[in-house]
């Protein structure tokens, strides 16, 4: 294993403890919020409880991805352990917000003309309480969200509950106030309107490395352009980099040289300039000018 695979090994590691304890405090109080929410009839506040069932589904997936990645890594056949299935939560998650946020909308949709009549007290003592939890949840998961996309997911998740807490709070003190009952299906609706983008942003962001699209942060031509600037080096084709999973971008390249250059010097200045774009784990090809076939084996 590279030191970088084994930095982020013990990254992912270190992202377990507050996901285990995010993870508990979002199924107990949404076992609690599922229940607010079909005692008080309230839809902002069962949008928020199937969002908080998300989270809880999510928060389990991350934790699951990670530890199976951990578990596998370099065993049987798997080279690469099982990094890609962080990207599957990840996406996985990013299904489950588009899910909650169309039946949300659907919901809301019906109850806009003619909302329930809606206890406001119970209401807004659990909204309260489901703020402080993703409060608690979002502290735990910010520093792992800019080192995993699949913890990110989570954390996306916890943001859009936090902000659809608020909601809930807003919704219940103004029927209370007011006796303005259509808020409620609104403020739902809100949470569910919240959500689609940052599903879509994740969505997109584990698509990419599913598909093994260049990273966005890799310009491939100044990459080629700086490799084929290496002393002795002649040509440079079948360049490939893609992302493993967070914080792994792994890359393959042909590198043609003249028949008396010693490959060394080559292949040293080669990973230099890999590792200063961020390529963690790269496969180099030297080949003399003299050297035939290599297209015959493409890929």
């Amino acid at each position: 294993m590279s030191r970088r695979h084994d930095h982020t090994a013990r990254a992912s590691r270190r992202h377990i403890k507050p996901l285990v304890v995010a993870f508990v405090l979002v199924v107990v109080f949404m076992v609690a919020e599922v229940f607010a929410g079909w005692w008080t009839g309230s839809l902002a506040l069962i949008s928020d409880a199937g969002h908080m069932a998300t989270d809880a589904l999510g928060l389990g997936m991350a934790l699951a991805a990670i530890i199976a990645a951990d578990r596998a890594r370099a065993s049987g056949g798997r080279t690469y352990g099982l990094y890609r299935g962080e990207i599957l939560a990840a996406l996985a998650n990013a299904v489950l917000l588009f899910a909650v946020a169309g039946y949300v909308l659907f919901e809301a949709a019906k109850r806009i003309g003619d909302p329930p009549d809606i206890l406001t007290g119970p209401m807004v003592g659990v909204a309260i309480v489901g703020l402080a939890v993703n409060v608690v949840a979002w502290r735990l998961l910010s520093r792992g969200a800019s080192e995993s996309l699949n913890v990110e997911g989570a954390y996306l998740e916890v943001i859009a509950d936090l902000v659809g807490s608020i909601g809930v709070i807003i919704a219940a003190v103004t029927i209370w106030m007011t006796g303005w009952r259509v808020v409620d299906p609104i403020v739902g609706a809100a949470i569910g309107l919240f959500i689609l983008p940052r599903a879509w942003r994740l969505a997109q962001k584990a698509l990419r490395v599913l598909l093994q699209v260049a990273p966005q942060h890799v310009d491939l031509d100044q990459l080629g352009s700086r490799l084929a600037d290496i002393p002795g080096v002649s040509d440079v084709h079948d360049l490939h980099v893609w992302t493993l999973t967070s914080e792994i971008d792994v890359g393959t390249v042909h590198l043609m040289t003249g028949n008396t250059i010693d490959p060394h010097p080559v292949l040293d200045q080669a990973k230099a300039i890999l590792e200063e774009h961020g390529i963690a784990h790269a496969t180099l090809q030297v080949e003399p000018e003299s050297h035939k076939g290599c297209a015959e084996v493409s890929w």
